[in-house]
């Protein structure tokens, strides 16, 4: 079971990066065009708990959370990790009570500004260019948020992010939660609004290039599915479609965090490992690593190599497409 701790840190417990054993299963030729043919699985570092949110920093290295010894860190792209902000999601006395207390999806915005997910206080929060921590949002009509998971930014500014209750101690049983359900919210011109209402673990959140659809995976070991929906432009979401099914994926895992390239494919972190589909839901192959993948982050001078949170370890592959966006700061 996991545990939360206050003490998170130890120097020196991190590996260098080196190469790992990887297998792509090639189910559809298309996957040459996307995964290269001679792929390369990197371990970055490595003597984590639970490695989650990544961001990369146009400054050169990667964000990412631990949300289960409360902390994000810094990781540079030769394997050096440091502390980059303690106490990243919860500040409570109790936090020995908490499975994930920390801080879980990670984001920038068109100023650089780190937006954090922040499950065991409930909200999302931005730190400004001096330091200063503002709250985005912590409640929905008068009612606690349950524990912001992952978080996306359009490029208008419009922040979405999903808002399950797994930071919670006892998850949708927990006598804190506040909200009946389990929605993704956008915050577009200092309105919340729920934008969908019907998922019982909304999780990772992504873009389409064109930002014409939003992808949501969906947390459930019983309805292991990838949710698309519309996007309009007062933030809302319309006409939500299956685009893909995993239940029929071997191993009890859902679906977790995901990523888009520049030509729409997706990489999805579902039962087994990376799942690589086509934007017209084709299922094209798949990454398996030593871990399996929670998040992953584009990264890296030309955008190509895919950083992957996987549970102790942070792995990289470089891909033949780039990401859709790095970061929306670089643009």
């Amino acid at each position: 079971m996991r545990s939360a701790t206050l003490s998170f840190y130890t120097p020196g417990r991190w590996s260098r990066a080196k190469k790992v054993d990887v297998t792509v299963n090639r189910i559809d030729p298309a996957i040459d065009s996307i995964v290269p043919t001679n792929a390369v699985l990197e371990k970055v570092a490595d003597g984590f708990v639970f490695t989650e949110g990544p961001v990369w920093h146009p400054d050169g290295y990667l964000l990412c959370s631990d949300p289960n010894m409360n902390v994000i860190y810094r990781v540079t792209p030769e394997g050096d990790v440091n502390v980059y902000r303690p106490n990243s999601g919860y500040t409570g006395a109790d936090i020995h009570a908490y499975r994930q207390p920390g801080s879980n999806g990670l984001g920038l915005d068109a100023q650089g500004r780190l937006t954090i997910c922040e499950h065991g206080n409930r909200r999302v929060t931005r730190i400004e260019k001096n330091g200063v921590l503002t709250v985005l949002a912590d409640r929905y009509q008068g009612k606690r948020l349950n524990s912001p998971n992952d978080l996306i930014y359009r490029s208008d500014g419009a922040l979405y992010f999903s808002d399950p209750p797994f930071g919670l101690p006892k998850f949708y049983d927990d006598p804190k939660k506040e909200l009946p359900n389990t929605p993704v919210f956008c915050l577009i011109n200092g309105e919340l609004k729920e934008v969908v209402s019907d998922l019982r673990g909304p999780n990772g959140v992504a873009f389409s290039p064109d930002e014409k659809y939003l992808y949501v995976a969906n947390w459930d070991e019983t309805k292991k599915v990838l949710m698309r929906y519309e996007v309009q432009s007062d933030g809302m979401l319309r006409n939500g479609k299956l685009f893909f099914d995993m239940q029929h994926g071997s191993g009890e895992e859902a679906l977790d965090g995901l990523e888009v390239d520049a030509k729409g494919n997706l990489f999805v972190s579902g039962p087994g490992g990376t799942w690589v589909i086509s934007p017209e839901g084709k299922h094209l192959g798949m990454i398996v690593g030593p871990e399996l993948p929670a998040n992953y982050a584009w990264g890296g001078v030309d955008g190509r190599t895919l950083y992957m949170t996987a549970r102790t370890g942070i792995y990289r592959m470089n891909m033949e497409c780039p990401g859709s966006r790095i970061n929306v700061a670089s643009r």
